[in-house]
């Protein structure tokens, strides 16, 4: 699908207009500088006047003499820097945008305009600020075109949130910390993260793991020397449980020994993502250091499914693992499904939410399928057939009423560009089970500290809120080379955010 644009000279209009088009459109590309129009599916001309107002005016005319046009206005708000200024007027070209594309279409976007990945964020500002539920949703509503249903998605998230933790507005002192482990038995076919098949690769495994206990130790020292808590620790990759008994042993006693006061750390999760990394063994070591709250993720029952995606562990070894952790204390079990992998549709997806509903694990995390850039199934996406849209949304409404009769709700939520029929990712709990990690990670009300290979720390500043990303190397020969520098880097960063001034070195 081909756009001309017309009427917007400021390139940054460019990249909005690119988002909102690929929802509507596989292949989507825009056009603004009338060098191809006549190769154009259709023609949109824009007309913008601020005064009081952002007023925009919009006909769109495809290439079969079909018109469709829309006007949409909103009050110009006091502004301090031209990237406010131009932020209004962004919004309202996108309303339009969207308005006539859902016209030309038929499509209903239900995420309105919103491209971006935290949308209950935008309700939590109005919670903290004190807003009526009237007001939050009326603007929510207006502003970016979200529908009620999703709206309502919104609510009933936000409210659980609340409920599983009551401080969260006032945990902006606190931090939580992700530890990447970047190895897993073979790279998954949609997969992007830091994973790296671990066989033959023990020497990496060494060094890394010598830069983990490193950056452990130094981090903990930081935390202690400044009394900052910790509210979360999250142990992801990769496949964390990939390394062996005896090396996830003494990387927990790593935590214990260097960071401060873990016996009141609020939650330890360990992703043990894979079945065919599980044993015994490694499940008494989760164990012994108190960690009990594990992810073993399915992603699918369908075996042809799993060899096509590059997962190499069976169906029955995912229930058989399932049933070892359980009877071993594993008391808060996550299983994640994918909806939308290749060659499945509602069949396929309701014979998964059926074999789930014989485990029952205390929260099932829904996700839809995303071609992401680096992944190799959007490297090779002729080799992958997917479902359409429509059959997309159903087996999203299949989890949603599945979820709701086996007295799971939703508490978290998050969209990636390029997501099978403009959804999302939803993460469902029985009553108090929810993941307390999950939330932070995605409404983003304390720092996160990235710990390990390919370990993306987000620091946010207690007071303003301010977001500031630092990502260690993804690849373990990079890691292993330069975890000290970057370990220095970090604190550094924690110094300045936390108003200290002594030399973290």
């Amino acid at each position: 699908m081909i756009l001309s644009i017309n009427g917007l000279e400021d390139e940054r209009f460019n990249r909005p207009l690119q988002l909102i088009g690929n929802l509507f459109f596989e292949e989507c590309s825009i056009i603004s500088d009338g060098s191809e129009e006549e190769a154009a599916d259709a023609v949109l001309t824009f007309q913008i006047q601020v005064e009081d107002k952002v007023k925009v005016n919009l006909i769109l005319q495809d290439n079969e003499g079909n018109e469709y046009s829309t006007e949409y206005e909103k009050k110009l708000q006091a502004y301090v820097t031209d990237k406010e200024y131009f932020k209004q007027q962004k919004y309202a070209v996108s309303h339009a945008y969207l308005s006539v594309l859902q016209e030309w279409t038929g499509v209903i976007q239900k995420w309105g305009i919103l491209t971006g990945m935290r949308p209950t964020k935008l309700l939590h500002r109005h919670m903290k600020a004190g807003n009526s539920l009237e007001a939050a949703h009326k603007q929510l509503k207006e502003d970016y075109l979200i529908t009620d249903e999703k709206i309502d998605l919104m609510q009933r998230i936000v409210e659980r949130q609340l409920a599983c933790v009551p401080d969260l507005y006032e945990l902006k002192n606190e931090v939580s910390i992700y530890i990447g482990i970047p190895f897993c038995p073979t790279k998954c076919a949609y997969c992007t993260f830091p994973a790296y098949a671990i066989n033959g690769r023990q020497g990496s495994v060494d060094s890394f793991l010598g830069g983990l206990h490193y950056e452990m130790k130094k981090v903990g020292k930081w935390l202690k020397d400044n009394d900052v808590k910790i509210t979360t620790v999250y142990y992801g990759g990769g496949t964390p449980t990939s390394i062996t008994a005896e090396e996830m042993d003494m990387l927990y006693e790593e935590m214990y020994a260097s960071f401060p006061d873990v016996k009141n750390i609020r939650e330890v999760t360990v992703e043990a993502g894979r079945p065919d990394t599980i044993t015994e063994e490694k499940l008494e070591v989760l164990k012994k250091w108190n960690i009990d709250r594990i992810s073993i993720n399915p992603q699918s029952y369908t075996q042809e499914t799993l060899k096509a995606i590059g997962r190499h562990h069976t169906v029955e070894e995912t229930i058989d693992k399932f049933h070892l952790a359980r009877n071993l204390g594993m008391n808060n079990i996550n299983m994640d499904l994918i909806i939308g992998l290749p060659n499945e549709g509602v069949e396929e997806f309701g014979h998964s939410l059926y074999e789930s509903a014989k485990l029952m694990p205390e929260s099932l995390t829904v996700h839809t399928l995303s071609f992401k850039r680096a992944s190799e199934m959007t490297r090779n996406k002729a080799r992958y057939k997917v479902a359409e849209r429509s059959e997309v949304e159903k087996m999203m409404s299949m989890a949603e009423t599945w979820t709701q009769n086996h007295n799971y709700a939703p508490y978290y939520l998050y969209r990636q560009k390029n997501i099978l029929g403009n959804l999302e990712n939803v993460g469902y709990a029985l009553p108090n089970q929810e993941s307390i990690y999950n939330i932070m990670i995605m409404e983003e009300q304390q720092t996160i500290i990235g710990i390990g290979c390919g370990a993306a720390s987000k620091f946010i500043h207690p007071e303003t809120g301010k977001i500031t990303h630092f990502a260690n190397p993804k690849d373990p020969k990079s890691y292993n080379e330069s975890y000290e520098l970057y370990t220095d880097k970090k604190l550094i960063i924690l110094n300045e955010l936390f108003n200290k001034t002594e030399s973290p070195i």
